[in-house]
């Protein structure tokens, strides 16, 4: 019986030294590296007033990708992004905590409609809330978005947010 709670603990240690080590293996915000998350294959695209505006963009669609995003990033493309996907609409909280440069926070209902645009101050605690519930959240580098002409309103086309857009009209 003693051999067989030895094999048991055993095993249960080796279980746990391997999830610390392949969690190790993966760069985040919780050893201040930037995450890296692949560039979708489908460019995100804004519809403005002053014409479409298109975007490579990552999408962080889990709690851990969303918690992380562009923390520890000190620089991205002009025509980079990272898409927030929620699971259903509700009132997000962002902040800029560990965030070295300040970003354009685009605020996105169910539907791909902007329906506000805040400024993220690098390093900052303050909360930033669009204060209405939204589907996804954009970040782009500041000034991004008045440079294309983004506005409340607009509309922003991807797979993603098509998909979401299909589920809230049915």
């Amino acid at each position: 019986m003693a051999h067989r709670n030895w094999l048991t603990a055993g095993a249960l240690c080796a279980a746990i030294v391997l999830a610390a080590t392949f969690s190790a293996l993966r760069p985040g915000s919780a050893d201040g590296q930037a995450m890296m998350l692949p560039v979708d294959p489908t460019p995100l695209v804004a519809v403005t007033g002053s014409g479409k505006h298109s975007f490579s963009i990552e999408i962080a669609d889990t709690s851990e990708e969303r918690e992380a995003g562009l923390m520890f990033r000190k620089d991205m493309a002009d025509d980079h992004g990272m898409l927030f996907v929620f699971e259903r609409p509700g009132e997000v909280n962002f902040w800029m905590k560990n965030t070295p440069m300040p970003l354009d926070l685009v605020f996105v209902g169910q539907d791909g409609r902007i329906k506000a645009i805040k400024r993220g101050e690098p390093e900052s605690e303050a909360i930033i809330s669009p204060g209405q519930p939204v589907s996804f959240v954009l970040e782009l580098k500041a000034g991004t978005a008045a440079k294309d002409g983004l506005a409340d309103g607009d509309v922003l086309r991807h797979p993603a947010i098509d998909k979401a857009a299909g589920a809230g009209s049915n």
